[in-house]
């Protein structure tokens, strides 16, 4: 199942001028052309030779910065404005030839048009490209709405933007600034019907809820209220979900829902069934894959032959997981190389660790391509010195011991969450240049651009690095910080570098602190979301008589901003993750409902994690990809590598 895709093809509220443009007379011509073809086959010919009537992209022009996510294959977009006219000009390029011919469709439309007009394109124009083509896959369906939506970034930062939206959060309440804002603040509040009626669904099934904070902003303003009288609930980050989960079945409950994505229920069921928890049901919210990006990157060869360059070095190795990904990969992983899985929040002390434990180790992170960058570029600062900084990340270290162990660090290249990817060098240049005295919160996945301005922010005190969880912390400690100042400030402003659906959260602690210090008067902390401001719906887009249709070939639907609480584009962070939207309250009530209905029961096994019946060196996937999970766990009792985990990097160098 294909997840909403969070490109919204809505129309501008800018005001037509005489330079705007409809789609040049090709594009027509085109799309007649595409009409007319008698069959499939027919069709793809005509998109391979549409392919190759446009020159190949520069090789300079296939950066990370030009990637369009959403496609199956590599696809690039560049643009500039043309001088004198205005005009947007976008350049294409793929190293798949369908994938190029259908960028090049999106060019015969909007290349060389206003910005205006490019905002403005109507999507239904492109109905006849699938009207009959049956053979025109999902993922390339999903890849044409992404390269429309990149042409529209484009021709948004060519236009210019006001400032992000934003939520001023107060003593007195909630304010929104923007559209975007608004559709987030929709929710902090919920109907308490709502709240009850899920309250009594859980409560009567006896399930426990572990949902991640990138929930949907309803789903998580419901969830948190209906705490208070069901207490099984937690909204946390992916490493705390399977504790969270083997608590609840300690305390009686006879199933679990994970709202999240698949990976996250296979590591709550492992987590469960090591714990002697077999009875306890592992439900997902959704009888289709609920799939990620990044998981699905080291699912792939390349990560294989990653791994086996890992297992083929003369060094002893060690490779560090990323925990975002399956059982299966962790399993695989641990049968070719010993694996130690890592949280953002602890990826850099877990590659020191393995450092100081294993003299000359070499250390193979992955899939996160921007983690691994991230984390490279942090041990390059520490590799600077002072020698006290080192020590207060890792007491073992000195800045010559880190030096000395750079070069012994590898990272995968090829690995990224669609999310963090949106936060590019775009987005850096306009919170820089509008946000200088704010704080700066970055996750440990986003491009280096964005990570550069966090850490160099947090340098100063003025910002964080790390998981969901650290940017939580950071922005409470910097609330009671200002409660003990001699002199509050009026206003504290956080840039939120992050899925906005950590936002529920963050105002839910920030608004316990002002109730709890009273002392902050009228202090007001304003979360910036770094999203397109356009990324929202607009009275134009409403369903309705004349209105221009929302769905594209395939019958692919594209949810315009907050109507489906979205907001993704390259010409601001991407707002949410359309796999997370997947997690519905309606999908929550119906699990709970069919728990209690033993007819229901076939159709309950469909939301169950799906299980690994394979054997990886002799061992069931649950095994021993869970393994790896608990390495990680005596890293964190202990702050060290185990010794099993030492004397497995040890002995398997021994046996090569």
């Amino acid at each position: 199942m294909c997840p909403r895709l969070p490109l919204g093809l809505q129309r501008s509220r800018l005001p037509q001028r005489a330079t705007v443009a409809a789609p040049r007379p090709g594009f027509a011509d085109l799309m007649a052309a595409f009409e007319a073809a008698p069959n499939d086959r027919a069709r793809s010919a005509l998109l391979l030779d549409v392919a190759r009537r446009v020159s190949p992209l520069d090789a300079a022009d296939r950066t990370d910065a030009n990637r369009v996510l959403g496609c199956t294959a590599q696809v690039w977009l560049a643009s500039s404005v043309e001088p004198g006219t205005g005009a947007l000009r976008l350049r294409a390029g793929a190293d798949s030839a369908l994938h190029a011919g259908l960028a090049n469709v999106v060019l015969s439309a909007l290349d060389g048009l206003a910005p205006e007009a490019v905002l403005a394109f109507d999507a239904s124009a492109l109905a006849a490209l699938g009207a009959r083509w049956g053979s025109l896959t999902a993922s390339r369906t999903n890849g044409l709405a992404a390269l429309l939506g990149a042409a529209r970034a484009a021709a948004s930062r060519a236009l210019g933007h006001p400032a992000f939206p934003s939520l001023l959060v107060s003593a007195r309440g909630v304010a929104a600034r923007g559209a975007y804002a608004e559709a987030q603040a929709a929710y902090l509040d919920p109907a308490p019907e709502a709240v009850q009626a899920l309250a009594d669904a859980l409560a009567a099934s006896r399930v426990g809820v572990v949902a991640h904070f990138y929930m949907d902003p309803e789903v998580q303003g419901v969830l948190a209220a209906a705490a208070r009288a069901w207490p099984h609930i937690a909204i946390s980050d992916s490493l705390v979900m399977a504790d969270r989960a083997v608590a609840m079945a300690r305390a009686g409950c006879r199933a679990v829902a994970v709202l999240g994505v698949d990976f996250m229920a296979e590591n709550v069921r492992a987590m469960l069934d090591e714990a002697g928890h077999q009875d306890v049901r592992v439900l997902r919210m959704d009888a289709g894959a609920i799939g990620c990006s990044l998981a699905e990157a080291a699912e792939g060869a390349a990560y294989s032959a990653f791994l086996a360059r890992a297992a083929a070095h003369p060094s002893p190795a060690l490779h560090v997981v990323y925990i975002n990904t399956s059982l299966r990969t962790k399993a695989r992983a641990q049968a070719a190389v010993p694996t130690l899985t890592c949280t953002s929040s602890n990826v850099v002390a877990s590659v020191l660790g393995a450092f100081a434990a294993v003299p000359g180790v070499h250390v193979w992170y992955g899939p996160d391509a921007y983690m691994g960058r991230n984390v490279r570029a942090l041990l390059a600062v520490l590799a600077a010195g002072p020698d006290e900084a080192v020590r207060a990340v890792h007491a073992q270290h000195s800045a010559r011991s880190v030096a000395d162990a750079l070069p012994r660090f590898h990272s995968f290249q090829d690995g990224m969450c669609v999310v963090h990817h949106m936060f590019g060098a775009g987005v850096c240049q306009r919170v820089a240049a509008d946000y200088g005295d704010a704080y700066l919160a970055a996750h440990f996945e986003v491009p280096g651009e964005m990570f550069e301005l966090a850490l160099a922010a947090s340098r100063r005190g003025a910002g964080v690095v790390g998981s969901t969880s650290n940017i939580l912390d950071f922005i409470v400690a910097k609330v009671r910080e200002e409660a003990a100042a001699a002199e509050p400030r009026p206003k504290l402003q956080f840039v939120l570098g992050t899925e906005t659906g950590m936002v529920t959260a963050i105002v839910r602690a920030v608004r316990a602190e002002l109730e709890r210090l009273p002392g902050l008067g009228e202090l007001q902390v304003e979360i910036v979301f770094p999203v397109s401001p356009d990324a929202i719906t607009t009275p134009e887009q409403e369903r309705g008589a004349g209105s221009a249709s929302l769905t594209l070939p395939g019958g692919v639907s594209l949810i315009p901003g907050p109507a489906g609480g979205e907001g993704c584009s390259s010409s601001g962070g991407c707002a949410s993750c359309p796999y997370m939207k997947m997690n519905t309250l309606s999908a929550l009530l119906d699990v709970c409902s069919a728990l209690r209905d033993p007819a229901r029961e076939a159709q309950l096994a469909r939301h169950e994690p799906v299980p690994y019946t394979e054997k990886v060196a002799g061992r069931s996937v649950a095994s021993l990809g869970c393994e790896t999970i608990l390495h990680m766990r005596d890293f964190q009792k202990e702050g060290r590598l185990s010794e099993r985990l030492v004397a497995d990097v040890l002995a398997r160098k021994r046996r090569a």
